[in-house]
């Protein structure tokens, strides 16, 4: 069993940078696949960003492509979200997901509480 614990959301305005962190509590991390996926009030939850065990390949989201990096350090069993240029449409709940394979929809093994980002317009 992984337990996720993500953290660094908040309020910022539009134009704005924030960076998520999720740390894994299981110290093999390194051998998931990383998500991060966020869900708006009233909206399903919708792909962001996946990373795969040796970082060497990332997927993005179209509508944060060139906006949002994931990373990876395996060494802290942490992944990270930056997030710049930030817009009212990024505001959402974000939650990270660990799992065996680095894909683009909801299968993932593992799942953190969230972590809240509101972008102020």
């Amino acid at each position: 069993q992984v337990q996720l614990v993500e953290s660094g959301g908040g309020l910022v305005q539009a134009g704005g940078s924030l960076r998520l962190s999720c740390a894994a509590s299981d110290r093999s991390s390194g051998r998931y696949a990383m998500g991060w996926f966020r869900q708006a009030p009233g909206n399903e939850r919708e792909f962001v960003a996946a990373i795969s065990q040796s970082g060497g390949t990332r997927y993005y989201a179209h509508s944060v492509k060139g906006r949002f990096t994931i990373s990876r350090d395996n060494a802290k069993n942490t992944v990270y979200l930056q997030m710049n240029s930030l817009e009212p449409e990024d505001t959402a709940v974000y939650y990270c997901a660990a799992g065996k394979y680095v894909v683009t929809t909801k299968e993932y093994e593992y799942w953190g509480q969230g972590t809240q980002v509101i972008v102020s317009s």
